[in-house]
């Protein structure tokens, strides 16, 4: 995966998070519910046993991103779409405009604005300025056409929250 500091910072930052603050508290809650009886029917220790479990699975599978990350960097000028730029196109065949964000694919999230440069749309918009039109393609058998309004660079503020799974 291609990350940039930033993201490998932000990841070692929830991982430090889920081992010093919310593994001692899931492991209290799985103790407490485990001392009400009968494990085969309580539905707290199911439940907690299930929280922790899930921790724990986050935690493994952020190191592993860590572990396997390829550090890249933004090269790109001013005005030429990459990372951390906001670019508005404008796409003729639904007639309207829309705003991304392009950033790296752990942060990639399109009902929020932010779409990955792995992602179709980011491949195709890499690289180009204002003005370039662009043919993004979906899968073999569709793709459509971009033009780039404008490319400004967006500040990162951290406020990018880092992908599921």
């Amino acid at each position: 995966m291609k990350l940039t500091k930033e993201d490998i910072a932000k990841i070692q930052e929830e991982i430090d998070y889920r081992k010093v603050q919310l593994r001692p508290e899931l492991l209290e809650n799985l103790k407490t519910a485990r001392a009400q009886g009968d494990l085969s029917e309580n539905f707290e220790y199911t439940m907690a046993k299930r929280a922790n479990n899930q921790n724990s699975s986050r935690i493994r599978y952020l190191e592993n991103v860590i572990r396997n990350a390829e550090i890249i960097r933004d090269t790109s000028a001013a005005d030429e779409v990459g990372l951390n730029k906001a670019v508005t196109i404008y796409i003729p065949e639904d007639d309207c405009e829309e705003t991304y964000k392009i950033v790296s694919s752990i942060r990639g999230d399109s009902m929020q604005g932010r779409i990955s440069f792995g992602s179709p749309l980011g491949k195709a918009l890499k690289g180009h300025r204002p003005g370039d039109t662009v043919t993004v393609y979906v899968d073999e058998t569709y793709s459509y056409e971009a033009r780039i309004v404008s490319v400004v660079p967006v500040e990162d503020d951290g406020s990018d929250s880092l992908r599921s799974y």
